[in-house]
């Protein structure tokens, strides 16, 4: 998601095991590291022999299992060890900090090395911070109030009378006002859990999040609700990230990490492991 979403993530809405061990993780817990001597500060890292990731300040499935970011269970867990199994860090040498979203990609010095929760890749925010490589490409859609207005829609022009919430900035906003184009302004929140309390509360028709935390919404968050469907993404990307510093001397070591976790098979077995089942929307046209 463009922004966080703030039921999964909590970190806040990781895989098979022969692929982890491609990096010497472990779905059961945090991965075995590489064998060699962990970078030292000189590197480019904040604490000599140490890796230092951030994630949010809460964390939710599927992104981290058990509110516990170094258990190496969930997608972004287990990814991050497996990036700092690739950068020659061994477990041990893993610290976890968390941060709020916003206060991981404002301007200014970072108290991390790395920090992964749903950052989606944007030129504004590269303004502000680096990015690495992508490492996930979301779908957004749309939850509504079993009996409501929604109900029985199974079209893109089914939504334009509707009421719809967002978050203000996000891609699940850029894709309301530019895939749905409702007939109705759509209300925007500063937060997903402003837009939940909303439809919770009546006050609107449905939401738009990304895949993820549509089915931890429906499931966890917003009674008698359920997935109306996928959106489109028309001209709309949203690839994660990991963040880093702006112009920091890691950010090609990191992307090449992700790259060749691409290559030898570790990201699309993670993929698989933690985030397939939201592959399964019917999506909207």
């Amino acid at each position: 998601m463009s922004r966080r979403t703030p039921f999964l993530r909590t970190a806040a809405v990781g895989i098979a095991l022969a692929a982890l061990a491609l990096t010497g993780c472990a779905s059961g817990g945090a991965p075995s590291g590489g064998e060699t001597d962990a970078p030292a500060a000189e590197d480019g890292y904040i604490t000599p022999g140490k890796l230092t990731i951030a994630t949010g300040d809460v964390v939710y499935e599927p992104y981290v299992v058990g509110e516990d970011p170094s258990s190496g269970e969930g997608f972004e867990s287990a990814l991050a060890y497996a990036i700092a199994d690739e950068l020659g860090f061994a477990p041990d040498d893993v610290e976890w900090v968390g941060t709020s979203f916003e206060a991981a990609i404002a301007p200014g010095p970072k108290n991390f090395d790395f920090n992964i929760q749903q950052y989606t890749i944007t030129d504004e925010r590269k303004q502000a911070v680096d990015f690495s490589s992508p490492y996930y490409a979301a779908s957004q859609a749309i939850v509504a109030i079993e009996g409501g207005p929604a109900e029985g829609v199974d079209t893109l022009d089914g939504l334009k009378g509707l009421t719809i919430g967002a978050m203000a900035g996000s891609t699940s906003a850029q894709t309301v006002e530019e895939v749905i184009q409702p007939d109705v302004a759509p209300q925007l929140y500063g937060s997903n859990e402003d837009a939940v309390a909303a439809i919770s509360a009546g006050q609107i028709d449905a939401i738009v999040v990304d895949v993820p935390s549509a089915f931890l919404a429906t499931e966890m968050y917003i009674d008698n609700s359920f997935i109306v469907g996928q959106l489109p993404k028309g001209d709309i990307a949203d690839e994660w990230g990991v963040v880093l510093g702006k112009d920091s001397p890691l950010t090609e070591r990191v992307s090449a990490a992700i790259d060749a976790l691409r290559a030898n098979g570790t990201l699309e077995a993670l993929t698989a492991e933690w985030m397939d089942k939201y592959e399964s929307v019917t999506l909207l046209q």
